[in-house]
């Protein structure tokens, strides 16, 4: 982090613990936070923000437990401390298993809601001030806020420019529905038989999160909440798996997992490809000078209702401590406000989740010089919480129906067949 960049989030985080925004005074007994995170490359971020955090508030020790693997890992590590009464003051839960973790901790109280501290800071208003509506909806469970929104992540499209050029389109208005992609797709697979048009690697992706996006984009859902039944057992659900189809059949797609795509697409044998914004940066180093990259936003073809899920993980206040509250929460601020996530969106490409951070004192000038990472950005408003299934069995049911989603892209079961086996399967896992 360079001094400029330090001086800055210096300043911010004087500035809170001070003015305290209308919150009492910390005691001057000194606390230690144990605060959990998961993926240890997000050490790069953590890391630094704790260190300048400690700095401004020298009362406050944060005090790093090993970083879990994953999302899944963290979660169920959570839960086995739950049980031993050994749970960390501050974790960083996943969105799509923050409803699982609140059902399971809050009849124990062991997780902290926010009211009152948003309350003390001026309620709405401050939420209002910090965060749009559906960035704020990701740490909210049954109606309560649980968490702040840290990370964030909605699937963008990474376009190469000549090739989208070269078959008559333009990168720089791409289609913004899936019918208009394919058709694009299949322009450009017709160039060349061995460029794929488009590459939508759900079939090999490690999570249902571009399977939500193919629903949510057209409105749907994932559970109905009414029956704790499948959402997408409609119309909407066989067009998501007609699609899949039709990125095959129709816009080339060669059947890689998400790893061998973005090489492809980074060879430039891939007119377009779907992925997170954080491989900005890898994939701009794949691609080097090979071609013009771009970037463009998620496509609707539902533009009233729809959107798309969004990944990454919201801060939760596990400690029940009312010192280690008082202290969790000015954490909780510090590292969603505006100067922290400035940091994070340039050291990850994540789209930031405290609005203010796109102002011209912070992101601003870095959107400018890097147009491909402020594509994210271009998406909070349509930001919905990537959602998981009753029962705490989401990474079971996701690896079952991206099997069945293979053999559906594979023209090995019809769209009708696989909708049917997903939505039995899916039911039956979640009882």
């Amino acid at each position: 982090m360079n001094m400029n960049r330090r001086t800055a989030v210096s300043s911010l985080a004087l500035g809170l613990a001070f003015a305290g925004l209308g919150r009492p005074a910390l005691a001057a007994d000194a606390v230690t936070l144990n605060v959990l995170y998961n993926l240890p490359g997000f050490t790069k971020f953590h890391q630094p923000l704790a260190d300048e955090f400690m700095k401004n508030n020298p009362e406050v020790t944060i005090n790093f437990l090993a970083p879990a693997a994953g999302y899944n890992e963290g979660q169920q590590q959570v839960l086995r401390a739950a049980v031993t009464g050994n749970l960390p003051d501050v974790y960083f839960s996943g969105y799509n298993l923050t409803a699982e973790l609140v059902h399971t901790l809050a009849p124990r109280n062991q997780i902290t809601d926010l009211a009152p501290f948003i309350e003390a800071e001026g309620g709405q208003a401050f939420l209002d001030e910090n965060y749009s509506p559906k960035m704020a909806a990701l740490g909210v469970i049954d109606g309560k806020q649980y968490g702040l929104p840290v990370n964030a992540s909605s699937p963008i499209i990474y376009v190469n420019a000549d090739l989208v050029e070269k078959a008559g389109g333009d990168p720089a208005n791409m289609p913004t529905t899936f019918p208009e992609l394919i058709e694009l797709a299949a322009k450009i697979h017709a160039l060349d038989p061995k460029i794929a048009g488009m590459g939508y690697d759900i079939n090999g992706w490690p999570d249902d999160w571009l399977w939500q996006a193919l629903i949510f984009e057209q409105g749907g859902t994932l559970v109905d909440e009414a029956t704790k039944t499948v959402g997408f057992d409609n119309e909407i659900g066989l067009n998501a798996l007609q699609l899949c189809r039709r990125f095959v059949t129709e816009g080339g797609q060669t059947l890689l997992d998400w790893d061998q795509s973005r090489q492809q697409f980074g060879a430039g044998l891939t007119g377009f490809i779907f992925s997170t914004p954080a491989h900005v940066q890898t994939v701009e180093g794949l691609v080097g000078e090979r071609f013009r990259l771009t970037t463009a936003t998620f496509p609707l073809d539902n533009k009233e209702t729809g959107g798309v899920p969004t990944g990454g993980n919201s801060a939760v206040i596990l400690t029940q401590d009312r010192a280690k509250q008082e202290a969790a929460w000015k954490y909780l601020k510090w590292i969603t406000g505006p100067e922290a996530q400035n940091i994070i969106v340039r050291i990850t490409g994540y789209l930031p989740t405290n609005k203010r951070a796109t102002g011209p004192d912070y992101l601003a000038p870095y959107y400018a010089e890097h147009p491909n990472v402020k594509t994210a950005s271009l998406q909070a408003d349509r930001s919905l919480p990537w959602a998981g299934y009753p029962g705490g069995d989401s990474v079971r049911i996701w690896r079952t129906q991206r099997d069945i989603i293979g053999t559906v892209m594979r023209g090995e079961v019809t769209p009708e067949a696989g909708l049917k086996q997903i939505v039995e399967a899916t039911n039956g896992l979640m009882k």
